[in-house]
């Protein structure tokens, strides 16, 4: 069954852990820039967003690359670049409609979310649960329920302040 990321960015506190630990998982280094999933600062709104890698069924990223550098990873159904092939032309970051593929000038290479070979490691160290490792085929259902939950909440909300006037 393949699974995918499923972000609640209105969990998250924008503590930046999940790019740490990515950074660490992947790099060696505590360092954001490193990443593969990008907190997103929406200060005026104070929201903060967490995004990664779709790994979109009908991927733009492997659909321009050149070389076929990138592929699905069919046990894991994640999009993987293969770095024997890459040619570091940087066209699957530009065509990327999330900005989910990165290049790295120190190593001069792109780089995206790989999933952690089925242990996304952001997940397990996002202490608010904003982010998830979920069924594809249920991510759906679980965004619906949550909706319907802040439904709930605002009107039962507005009850009570139409009770309390």
């Amino acid at each position: 069954m393949e699974k995918v990321l499923m972000i609640n960015y209105q969990k998250c506190t924008g503590c930046r852990l999940c790019e740490l630990v990515c950074s660490v998982m992947h790099d060696g280094v505590s360092n954001p820039a490193r990443s593969r999933i990008k907190i997103m600062k929406w200060e005026a709104e104070g929201l903060y967003v967490p995004m990664s890698c779709h790994q979109c069924e009908d991927a733009p990223c492997m659909n321009v690359c050149p070389v076929k550098a990138i592929s699905r990873d069919e046990d894991l159904g994640s999009v993987t670049v293969d770095y024997d092939i890459c040619i570091g032309c940087r066209s699957c970051v530009a065509v990327c409609p999330f900005g989910a593929m990165n290049y790295n000038v120190i190593d001069k290479k792109v780089f995206k979310c790989d999933l952690c070979g089925g242990d996304p490691q952001c997940v397990r160290f996002c202490e608010v649960k904003a982010i998830e490792y979920v069924d594809a085929d249920r991510v759906s259902v679980y965004k619906k329920r949550d909706a319907a939950q802040r439904l709930y909440a605002a009107q039962k909300e507005g009850a009570a302040l139409q009770a309390a006037l």
